[in-house]
């Protein structure tokens, strides 16, 4: 047991809930597009200052990538070009609507895919490229305007993995994927959601997650059970209802680590972190290759750590087969980032001990 954990996800609690409960218990429906379901994605279109109409919900972000990939129809077989960088999920996802995983590098500053660099990858792509999925790293806010862009000049489907994202994510006509899992900024447990400003999207999203049906019981496509159940539509709902003081949190925990970290030309924090936008998870990276040293310094102090994405999404067994280009930075930011712990109630004391460790082991060498 470690005495600092790496997360402790906090959900909305029972009294809190209470009132969605009752609700299903008096409507007795418990999915296929509930009552409390879409009225949690009209009040998602809300907290972006969209009309209704522009999200659906989906039972986990990794279905919602695979299905806001199918709706814009790119060839089956193509190569979906994605970050190195990025979680395992979004290959599967890729896999799960009939693609192949291309994965490219990515920018050393903002660790995500550049829209403006990357015609050239495609060109020397080794096959068709049907489709780009761009990811938030861990939250960091990406310019959406430009992968709008990209879209329309090419006409390559583009779907945003904004998972971690809830807090700083910008609408777009992009289709974006954010996740509502226990471990993200605003928590349902699992679930999450396809937010796109084209309105169209979401009936062809409803259709591609409840088996191909559209108005009829003949499955008009390819589909998934993707819907997302009344009762963690419940938790979603709650979740909205205290996000102004979840945000806070977030927003003091980070701020806590950034004043923690002030003056240190070795460790630092993703840029605008606390500032401008904030996420569930912390990523500290260092001047050096440290990572396996600092993991293990933390560990010895009863402190985890995680490497979030490991290596990258290209080094699994399971995906080790996909092609991919040369990927430097990605293999860098493997070995200099390290995710550290971070939760609603981590206190000053706690993240000072942290930090303390931290800079203890990343100044080793200099």
């Amino acid at each position: 047991m470690y005495s600092i954990p790496i997360m402790r996800p906090k959900l909305p609690s029972a009294d809190r809930l209470a009132p969605y409960l009752k609700s299903i218990d008096a409507s007795r429906l418990y999915s296929n597009f509930g009552p409390l379901a879409v009225s949690l994605e009209d009040r998602l279109a809300e907290n972006y200052g969209l009309d209704e109409g522009t999200v659906a919900t989906v039972a986990n972000a990794t279905l919602g990538l695979a299905i806001a990939l199918m709706v814009q129809q790119p060839p089956p077989g193509t190569l979906c070009v994605m970050p190195a960088w990025t979680f395992v999920a979004s290959a599967h996802a890729a896999v799960m609507a009939g693609l192949t995983p291309y994965f490219v590098d990515v920018d050393h500053e903002t660790w995500a895919i550049d829209a403006n660099k990357l015609l050239d990858e495609i060109t020397r792509a080794p096959a068709p490229v049907g489709a780009i999925m761009p990811v938030m790293p861990f939250g960091l806010p990406l310019d959406v305007a430009a992968w709008e862009a990209f879209r329309s000049r090419t006409g390559l489907a583009v779907v945003i993995d904004a998972a971690a994202a809830f807090d700083s994510l910008v609408p777009s006509a992009v289709p974006s994927v954010v996740s509502l899992h226990a471990t993200k900024p605003l928590g349902a447990g699992e679930g999450g959601f396809i937010m796109s400003t084209d309105a169209s999207i979401r009936q062809a999203v409803w259709m591609r997650a409840n088996f191909g049906f559209a108005g009829t019981r003949q499955a008009q496509t390819v589909a998934f059970n993707a819907k997302l159940s009344e009762y963690q539509a419940a938790v979603g709902h709650a979740a909205l209802d205290e996000w102004d003081q979840v945000r806070a949190e977030w927003s003091n925990a980070a701020k806590e680590y950034r004043h923690a970290l002030r003056g240190s030309n070795h460790v630092r924090l993703q840029q605008g972190f606390g500032e401008t936008w904030i996420s569930s998870t912390c990523l500290l990276s260092f001047a050096q290759p440290a990572a396996d040293r600092i993991e293990q310094s933390l560990a010895d102090c009863g402190i985890e750590a995680r490497r979030w994405w490991g290596a990258g999404a290209h080094a699994h067994p399971a995906t080790s087969s996909f092609p991919r280009v040369v990927v430097p930075v990605t293999d860098a930011l493997a070995r200099s980032t390290l995710a550290v712990p971070f939760y609603r109630e981590i206190n000053a004391t706690e993240i000072n001990r942290v930090v303390e460790v931290v800079l203890a082991a990343a100044e080793v060498g200099l």
